[in-house]
């Protein structure tokens, strides 16, 4: 990683809101454009795929950077905690933003080449399993842990910017310059959160004097946090409610909602529609997080919203209408977002900033090494069952993960910081 020496703060600002904080700002600017980049770079990837292969071959060029940030996850919370988030981020998104360039600039030279796309792909990877983990443990060294909830609503503000607002951008690109000029737009889009990163004045760790650095090894470290994470009465059981709840939600909300349109004749308007529906109740959520800055009693309240979600996601298969199926998507989006935030704010709240990197890089693995293996299985399960079957089942897992947060006393007790 590019070695960055970062401005440090011992604490923050007594009292100051997030939303008025300029390294909050200026981090959750690099965050949205670094996000706006990513967009832009996954339909450009897509489109050149396609362009140079076949659908088989682009589907296998867009399933490459699944397998190294799987396997390197763990380490890359390592890497986290040694070096910082902040300079982890930084030379993360320098490497992907050359990366990006470079094939821009190889397309346009030399056309699409499979090859090429699959090493950007790889390089994604690898990066992604540094990038992830760091993403996640940098609010907590610039800001309170009081405002760590509304933290988590700004930033899925600015995830559901991205969302809408890259696709469109990443279409024009293709559409102007082909392939070459979509990459070379994500590059300088992700370019951007560098200065503004370096900007970002961090708040340093107290020293370590529980281990020998001499004695201290990347493996040693993985042990440690993976342990501390077993033997920590929140996080243990929270890390179980998460696997559970996306588990449970990922299959049917992406390959399971697109066999349902199919099946009851929506189109791909009426699917749209749908999932048009679900980013408007996840945006609202962050809305509500971020326009309050706390909830009461956090862990009880995850724990309802994930229990109520997966009543709506077991629903969504027996609703006949796309006007029906929206407002149920609106209603998942909103619990799915309000449970996921506060998920997210009670990890960084209740984990020691020292080993936040491993713990955030579990929490992602989770997320996205093993949950995204569900989307076959669905796929599969739908073929042989159909989709009411396959979405009350995962329904019923993702429901899993409310009873343990519900029936877990200190997860339920679980507060965030005034």
């Amino acid at each position: 990683m590019t070695a960055v020496s970062a401005p440090v703060v011992q604490q923050s600002a007594p009292g100051r809101p997030a939303h008025r904080d300029p390294h909050v700002l200026r981090w959750l600017g690099a965050y949205a454009s670094s996000a706006l980049g990513d967009n832009v770079y996954y339909l450009a990837l897509s489109w050149a795929a396609v362009q140079a292969g076949t659908p088989a071959q682009a589907g296998l060029v867009m399933s490459v950077s699944a397998v190294p940030r799987a396997l390197l996850m763990l380490g890359g919370g390592v890497v986290v905690d040694r070096l910082g988030p902040r300079r982890v981020v930084i030379g993360s998104d320098s490497v992907r933003c050359a990366a990006a360039l470079g094939v821009a600039a190889l397309l346009f030279l030399a056309g699409p080449s499979l090859g090429a796309l699959a090493l950007l792909a790889f390089v994604f990877g690898c990066v992604d399993a540094v990038f992830m983990p760091a993403v996640g443990a940098l609010p907590a060294r610039i800001t309170g842990r009081d405002q760590l909830a509304r933290v988590q609503g700004m930033r899925g503000l600015a995830l559901r910017f991205a969302s809408v607002v890259g696709a469109p951008l990443g279409g024009l690109g293709v559409a102007l310059g082909g392939a070459a000029a979509a990459f070379g737009l994500a590059g300088l889009l992700i370019a951007v959160s560098v200065p503004l990163l370096m900007a970002v004045q961090v708040r340093d760790l107290p020293p370590d004097d529980s281990a020998d650095p001499a004695h201290r090894t990347p493996w040693r470290d993985l042990r440690d946090g993976l342990r501390y994470i077993r033997g920590h009465r929140v996080l243990a059981p929270l890390m179980v409610a998460i696997a559970l709840g996306d588990l449970g939600f990922v299959g049917p909300l992406n390959v399971g909602l697109t066999l349902l349109a199919r099946e009851r004749g929506w189109g791909a308007s009426g699917m749209g529609a749908v999932l048009a529906g679900f980013g408007v109740g996840a945006g609202l959520a962050a809305l509500l997080l971020a326009v309050r800055g706390r909830v009461p009693h956090a862990g009880r309240v995850a724990g309802i919203a994930i229990l109520a979600g997966c009543v709506a996601i077991g629903s969504l298969a027996f609703v006949p209408r796309v006007a029906a199926a929206v407002a149920v998507a609106l209603l998942i989006g909103l619990l799915a977002g309000l449970s996921g935030a506060l998920c997210g704010a009670l990890l960084q709240t209740r984990s020691d900033p020292a080993y936040l990197g491993r713990v955030t890089s579990v929490a992602s693995l989770v997320s996205l090494g093993l949950a995204p293996l569900t989307m076959p299985l669905s796929a599969v399960a739908v073929g042989l069952w159909g989709t009411g079957p396959v979405f009350v089942v995962s329904a019923a897992v993702c429901g899993l993960g409310g009873v343990v947060a519900l029936c877990v006393r200190d997860l339920r007790r679980a507060e965030l910081p005034h």
